[in-house]
């Protein structure tokens, strides 16, 4: 960049946040959405999931591994994105400095999923979630979350609060809802979810994970079992779904 003259300058932009987006096939969304529509249909047959959130929402029900699409979204999709994140982020580390997240070197054991329904008014405010891993999964939209405005918006938060006249301007990256698209991050990484206004629901998936050193088990590190496996950062405890 020259500034003025021949002057070069060089701007660092540092501390960058890694967020993994990733888009289902058709045919898993079409079947996790079927499996939304089936326990919506029935919400007494799923156990509730309200526990989990910070806000409010109109429906929010466990998941399990053995109904139709879940695993092959765990196994075939998100836990991927985890390993592609650590990879991502271990490279641009010096060798000594990767500790023990070089493939083979730990397990990636699921916590939990489920699935949240939001109608008008319904909302999330800004949040964490417990263990290593977390992310979102869009299954169904209304149109009138088009990115016209922040309604229905998922939002990730910086580590300041956005502050135009202080030139804090990128503490705040906003993900219009599209369908079959999913968003996984670091569990601590802030986020919230903006309330829209119209007839309709916005479907959505979240899930849980824990990055486990070792290879010999899969289990969940005893610092998350003595924490509870919470999900959110009101810690109140979650139930296990894998």
């Amino acid at each position: 960049m020259t500034c003025s003259g021949k002057e070069i300058v060089e701007v660092l932009d540092l501390f960058p946040r890694s967020i993994f987006k990733g888009e289902l096939p058709a045919p898993l969304l079409k079947t996790l959405l079927d499996l939304g529509e089936s326990v919506l249909s029935n919400p007494t047959a799923s156990p509730d999931a309200s526990s989990k959130l910070a806000g409010q929402l109109s429906q929010q029900r466990e998941l399990r591994p053995e109904q139709p699409g879940v695993q092959a979204l765990m196994d075939g999709h998100l836990l991927p994105a985890c390993h592609h994140w650590i990879q991502h982020v271990m490279e641009r580390q010096p060798p000594q400095g990767r500790g023990p997240w070089v493939p083979g070197r730990y397990q990636l054991q699921p916590i939990d999923l489920w699935l949240n329904c939001q109608r008008a008014g319904d909302y999330n405010p800004t949040h964490t979630h417990g263990g290593s891993f977390s992310g979102v999964i869009f299954l169904k939209v209304p149109p009138q979350i088009n990115g016209n405005s922040f309604d229905g918006q998922l939002c990730f938060h910086g580590p300041e609060e956005w502050h135009i006249q202080s030139f804090r301007t990128g503490m705040a990256h906003y993900v219009l809802p599209v369908p079959g698209e999913f968003y996984v991050f670091p569990a601590w990484q802030p986020h919230s979810v903006m309330p829209f206004r119209g007839d309709g629901e916005r479907w959505s998936l979240a899930f849980n994970a824990v990055a486990a050193p070792g290879q010999q088990s899969a289990a969940v590190p005893s610092a998350a079992k003595a924490s509870g496996n919470v999900s959110l950062s009101s810690e109140r405890p979650s139930a296990r779904g894998f």
